[in-house]
């Protein structure tokens, strides 16, 4: 099938390099000249793991180019998804500037049937809007439908999450336009659920908030394991096996962050609020997600007694493993808050330096070229991103580098009893600290 998609970030240029991978001819529109001209010279704006593989194969195959025009794409297209930004406003609500954009600009190239589907992550009634905005823009009266169809990519493993889906949503009540949509979705196998529209992007709001709600429920039971003496990773384990819960999420740490579940919880919480429906569950999530980073941050201070002048290295930035996105990552959160309290922080991170360079909370901060250099000194090693190049680090020749050999382990990454025998004062989350004598 031909195949439009504008917008090529993260949701977008990710489905567009898959669509063409099972044999659709895909045009990834965006009107930001730098990254149009850097993805035709073979050039990935972002890390993805496999994504500049499938990208550069497509492109070499002539089944992925990447352009400005939109109305030549729309011409040249059966299906527009939309996969623009959706930026979080700062009552929870979100901007959809990005979104009515699209929908005028498309409307205004309309000439005959297309299908307008919301792959972007919008509120519900959203589509009703979209559709609104094309009729009342396209002078000629086209024929069209909006269909929501949610994304569900984990970043970090958004390649194989998009080939071999969970599930795959198509919101509609035209069956034409269902039809068509089955069509895009033929080579994968997954099981495909249809709803109406406002179903569909209900799902997505839905689905990340109950992540996020067991990320913050298992970060609650690790407050307790600490006042109790239990171990929340055997806690975890324990409720994993329960095939009713499963163990995935049930990750004590220092909370999730991210461009999805802060945002998602926000809006969803701000849609509730609108449709008369409060949703109060979700604001303790949010409390608990922001009492855990200061919790750890309370563990810090209790253990180095004051931060200012301390010498502190810091291993990861990104918000997760194995991407290079350090939006809203409470990694950088914890940074900026150790340097505000006047500790020298030195930082590394696999992928995330680039991006967190730009960045002006940690602007004073130093940063490491390797994961040995950054401890070269320091008074205590914070691990805020469990990246696997951390798990394999040489720790006898860390606690050669450290002044003093303390650990603060934000994301369980590491074996106490490892780092008690290696000597070292280790801390962590819903964990018996190691204090070897």
């Amino acid at each position: 099938m031909n195949i439009a998609i504008v917008g090529s970030g993260y949701v977008g240029l990710v489905t567009g390099a898959c669509f063409a991978d099972v044999g659709h001819h895909v045009i990834c529109v965006d009107n930001d000249q730098r990254k149009i001209a850097a993805l035709q010279n073979g050039r990935i704006p972002i890390y993805e793991p496999g994504l500049q593989e499938v990208v550069q194969r497509n492109v070499s195959s002539n089944r992925l180019r990447f352009t400005q025009d939109i109305k030549d794409s729309v011409a040249n297209s059966q299906i527009i998804f939309i996969a623009v930004p959706t930026p979080p406003r700062a009552d929870g609500s979100v901007d959809l500037t990005y979104i009515e954009q699209v929908a005028r600009e498309v409307s205004e190239v309309l000439t005959e049937y297309r299908v307008i589907v919301d792959k972007s992550t919008v509120p519900v009634k959203t589509g009703e809007k979209v559709a609104d905005t094309i009729r009342r823009y396209n002078k000629i009266g086209a024929d069209f439908d909006v269909v929501s169809n949610p994304e569900f990519l984990r970043e970090g493993s958004a390649v194989a999450d998009l080939m071999n889906p969970d599930r795959i949503i198509i919101g509609s009540n035209s069956d034409r336009a269902i039809a068509l949509m089955k069509k895009v979705y033929e080579p994968f196998m997954a099981p495909v659920l249809v709803t109406g529209i406002n179903s569909a992007e209900l799902i997505k709001h839905a689905a990340n908030s109950f992540l996020a709600l067991k990320i913050s429920y298992i970060n609650a039971i690790s407050a307790i394991c600490d006042a109790s003496g239990a171990d929340v990773e055997k806690v975890a384990d324990g409720i994993g096996m329960d095939r009713r819960i499963g163990r995935q999420f049930l990750n004590a740490g220092i909370g999730y962050g991210g461009s999805c579940f802060p945002k998602d919880v926000a809006a969803f919480i701000h849609i509730s609020e609108q449709l008369g429906v409060p949703f109060t569950l979700l604001k303790e999530v949010q409390r608990i997600n922001a009492g855990q980073k200061e919790r750890f941050l309370k563990l810090i201070r209790d253990t180095l007694w004051v931060l200012r002048e301390k010498k502190i290295a810091v291993w990861g930035l990104t918000f997760k493993p194995n991407t290079d996105d350090v939006r809203s990552s409470v990694a950088i959160e914890l940074v900026d808050a150790m340097l505000r309290e006047g500790a020298h922080v030195s930082v590394y991170d696999p992928k995330g330096m680039e991006k967190a360079r730009e960045l002006k909370a940690i602007a004073d901060a130093k940063f490491a070229a390797s994961a040995l250099e950054a401890v070269d000194g320091a008074e205590a090693l914070v691990i805020a991103t469990e990246w696997n190049e951390f798990a394999n680090v040489d720790f006898a020749a860390v606690k050669q580098r450290m002044t003093t050999p303390i650990v603060f382990d934000g994301r369980n990454l590491l074996n106490p009893e490892t780092m008690g025998e290696l000597g070292f004062h280790y801390h962590s989350i819903g964990r018996a600290s190691v204090i070897p004598r």
